[in-house]
C-alpha cells in the first residue's frame, strides 16, 4: 500500500509540474482529439516518472514557455498513467515509435517533427532546448 501511494505521489509531482509549467494535460483520447485537431501549432510533451523526464525533459519544457517563438498550444499526455490517451497521441506521431518521455510537434494535426527519448536521456537539459528552439523556429509563426 506504502509504495502505490509513493508511486501516485511521485506521478501527481510530475503532473503538477507541467501544469505549473503552463501546460494543458490530456488524460482522455477525447482531450487529445478536441486539441490535436485544432489549427494551428502545438507541443505535446509526452510525460513519465523516469529520471530523465524529471531531470531533462520536464525543465527543457517549462523554460521552452518563455521562448519568443511558440506554438500556439502547450499540452502533455502521462506515459504509463493516461495509457488510453497516450495511445490516441501517438497515433499522430506517424513514421515514429512510441517514447517516453518525448516531445512531437504537430502543426493542423500533422506531426512535423519529434525529439525521442535517445535525443533526450543522456543529454543536458539545454541540449534539448536547443532542439525545441530550433523546431520552434521552423515551424511556429
Amino acid at each position: 500500500m506504502e509504495f502505490n501511494f509513493f508511486i501516485n505521489d511521485v506521478v501527481q509531482t510530475a503532473r503538477d509540474e507541467m501544469e505549473k509549467a503552463g501546460y494543458e494535460g490530456l488524460e482522455t483520447p477525447e482531450d487529445v482529439d478536441q486539441v490535436l485537431k485544432e489549427d494551428g501549432t502545438t507541443l505535446v510533451m509526452v510525460n513519465s516518472v523516469c529520471g530523465c523526464a524529471g531531470g531533462i525533459a520536464r525543465p527543457a519544457a517549462a523554460y521552452m514557455k518563455n521562448y519568443d517563438t511558440k506554438p500556439d498550444r502547450f499540452v502533455t499526455v502521462f506515459a504509463g498513467q493516461d495509457k488510453e490517451a497516450v495511445e490516441q497521441a501517438r497515433s499522430y506521431f506517424t513514421g515514429y515509435p512510441p517514447s517516453s518521455p518525448s516531445f512531437a510537434l504537430l502543426k493542423n494535426g500533422e506531426i512535423q517533427t519529434m525529439i525521442e527519448r535517445h535525443e533526450i536521456e543522456g543529454h543536458e537539459p539545454i541540449e534539448v532546448v536547443q532542439k525545441l528552439e530550433q523546431a520552434f523556429d521552423a515551424h511556429c509563426s
